[in-house]
């Protein structure tokens, strides 16, 4: 690039001009003699580190702003010095207004869903039905009140340990679905900023599938109450699979059942069976999943060697078993089976917060069905 190159001295100067800042080439030579020059501005303004640790090195702190400093690549230069991008404000709507209408519609998608379920009458079809049948949505209350329950304690329970660890996240954002089957593609929570250690990305992961977990014991206890068994001849359709806890409370409620019977589960425990199957789903280790937050939280980088160790395995059941583990797989990747880092890698969860982990596993292994849905 060519620069303008500074004024010549006058003949009375005996010793040269100074050369031109290097942060601003085309600026004129200073006329006023000066001893020394002033110091050029920073090029990058220091971040304040107010809000590090205080029990923490100044050689750890620095080491954090470093790495806190490689993740914001917004930077803009302006005349002599850079300056960060404040971030957008969410507008009314995009804070409110959204949820609350991606929320009414999910509910009306999943009482058409549940109605949809139990209807007895002949129709061509969900729009049939609606069209048909407009008032037998009531009839979707129990199946739509509990799955959205569990849906809205699982997202709560992600969006008040943001709050608690001042993360700026969004309200959960439901996502209607078609009526043919429950209604919904379930919600997600967008985060609005970098999480700023592993202790605040595993409360935040975990929190959701345990309060949803929670939700869905107390809906699968109720609705196996309301259920019935009946001989296996007169099932037909879609099956679903039996994850352990399913079968421990059939046992429970039932006693032994023999294996040409089967339980008819009551919309309510129909609602419980997906928040089982929404739970073990998100628990996965891959990624932006919450079990993806988990795991890197406790296993650092090597969150990776897991979940590229769980990949195989979900291929080999969605080969022989059910072919949506191979999406999930395809959707996995597409947005990626790592972690991000966080901005302070080095403050670890402690004792109890890996008792917690444990739980989650074990969590993760009585809600998941290697073959969650087959037709018979």
């Amino acid at each position: 690039m060519d620069h303008e190159s500074p004024e010549p001295s006058t003949p009375s100067e005996n010793k040269p001009a100074p050369p031109p800042s290097l942060l601003n080439p085309i600026a004129p030579t200073d006329p006023l003699p000066r001893t020394n020059p002033p110091a050029p501005p920073p090029l990058i303004r220091p971040i304040s580190t107010n809000d590090m640790r205080q029990d923490h090195t100044t050689q750890t702190s620095t080491r954090k702003l470093d790495h806190w400093q490689s993740l914001e690549p917004e930077l803009l230069e302006t005349g002599d010095e850079v300056d960060e991008f404040p971030p957008p404000t969410p507008s009314a709507f995009s804070r409110w207004g959204l949820p609350i209408l991606l929320f009414g519609l999910t509910v009306f998608t999943t009482l058409w869903a549940g109605a949809f379920q139990v209807n007895t009458k002949p129709v061509n079809g969900a729009w049939d039905f609606l069209m048909r049948y407009p008032g037998s949505l009531v009839n979707g209350i129990p199946f739509a009140a509990t799955l959205l329950g569990i849906l809205v304690t699982h997202e709560f329970g992600h969006y008040l340990l943001s709050r608690i660890h001042r993360v700026p996240a969004s309200l959960p954002l439901f996502i209607p679905g078609p009526p043919h089957f429950i209604g919904t593609f379930g919600a997600v929570i967008r985060m609005r900023s970098a999480i700023m250690n592993r202790r605040a990305l595993f409360d935040i992961g975990v929190a959701g599938p345990i309060a949803g977990f929670i939700a869905a014991v107390v809906a699968i206890i109720i609705g196996l109450s309301l259920s019935h068994i009946v001989p296996r001849s007169q099932t037909y359709g879609l099956q679903l699979g039996e994850p352990l806890l399913l079968q421990w409370f059939g046992w429970l409620m039932f006693g032994p059942i023999p294996p040409t019977h089967d339980i008819v589960l009551h919309p309510i425990a129909f609602a419980a069976w997906f928040g089982f199957f929404v739970t073990a789903i998100n628990l996965l280790p891959l990624g932006q999943l919450d079990g993806g937050h988990v795991a890197f939280a406790v296993l650092g980088r090597r969150q990776r060697s897991l979940a590229l160790g769980t990949i195989p395995i979900l291929i080999y059941l969605g080969l022989t078993g059910w072919p949506g583990w191979i999406l999930w797989v395809g959707l996995a990747s597409l947005v990626g089976i790592g972690h991000p880092p966080v901005i302070d890698p080095d403050i670890v969860l402690g004792k109890h917060r890996r008792w917690v982990a444990w739980v989650a596993l074990a969590i993760f292994i009585v809600t998941f069905a290697p073959v969650p849905f087959s037709v018979g």
